[in-house]
């Protein structure tokens, strides 16, 4: 069950005059475990090395997000960017309105870059999590620029294996679930504010260029979409105890002919619609509701 890092211990009152806890460094033995055994060999400190993130501050949400810099995707001048650092295949930002402070890390695509990046990030605290990014439809009553959020991920990819207590334990396409209860009440609170999101099946992936390949087997797993990093993700949120959910724009549909690279300019205008003006306002109202 995905809960909040951390434990609380004093009280604060954010932008919006609502009460809000501020978090512990407190953290689940599991993730404890695994940061303790990364640091055995490293330095501390990784989140900010990597992204210029610091654990004196607790951040109202932490974004992950593949494919997507906070300047690729908000358009409202309301926002304020600051680029914190960033390494070969990273970058860390702050994002903050009203009074609100967003942690955004862009990453590398790929389960396995997922494991990396986000892990390091147990070293900061944070209330919620979110992942974003775009997600290829298999069906075709999936739109271009649909707002979609997992029911389940199938694990495609061998980069799940990693998190279990041994990797002989590999479970094949094994099913990854979130936590229904808080997503429900995203997708609750979304309606409410005129946001549609859609729940679906996903089925991650280890390449983009083979899947086309391998695409009736994959739709014989009865998923509706297809991403690289999902399974990972709710697996980490898992073992970090925090809320999470992941926020996919459909970019593509195989099913119905719109290609990933080369789709035409109205198609284009629906997926930037939803990457450059709902997910922006999706982020904040994830961060000012209470779980």
């Amino acid at each position: 069950m995905c809960k909040i890092i951390g434990v609380l211990f004093t009280n604060t009152v954010n932008g919006f005059g609502e009460i809000v806890g501020k978090r512990g460094p407190k953290m689940t033995d599991r993730l404890k475990m695994i940061l303790d055994n990364l640091h055995k060999y490293n330095v501390d400190g990784l989140a900010k090395i990597n992204f210029g993130l610091t654990n004196d501050v607790v951040y109202d949400v932490l974004v992950v997000a593949p494919a997507y810099s906070p300047h690729k995707i908000i358009r409202d001048g309301s926002f304020q960017i600051t680029e914190l650092g960033s390494q070969s295949y990273c970058q860390g930002f702050l994002v903050e309105k009203d009074g609100l402070k967003f942690a955004w890390i862009k990453t590398a695509a790929g389960g396995c870059n997922m494991l990396d990046y986000l892990l390091i990030c147990g070293e900061l605290r944070f209330r919620k999590l979110i992942f974003m990014g775009a997600v290829g439809a298999l069906k075709e009553e999936f739109d271009i620029g649909d707002v979609c959020t997992p029911r389940f991920s199938v694990a495609g990819t061998l980069a799940n294996t990693y998190l279990k207590e041994s990797i002989k334990d590999y479970v094949p396409f094994e099913r990854i679930y979130p936590e229904r209860n808080y997503v429900a009440k995203v997708i609750e609170l979304a309606a409410e504010n005129g946001y549609f999101i859609k729940e679906a099946s996903v089925f991650c992936t280890d390449s983009i260029a083979m899947e086309y390949t391998h695409l009736d087997e994959i739709k014989s797993f009865g998923t509706d979409l297809i991403e690289m990093e999902t399974s990972a993700f709710y697996a980490i949120a898992n073992i970090m105890d925090i809320p999470a959910i992941a926020l996919l724009v459909v970019s593509d549909n195989s099913a119905a002919g719109v290609p990933l690279v080369g789709r035409n300019s109205e198609i284009q205008a629906k997926y930037e619609h939803s990457r450059c003006r709902v997910l922006p306002e999706l982020i904040c109202m994830i961060a000012k509701m209470q779980i």
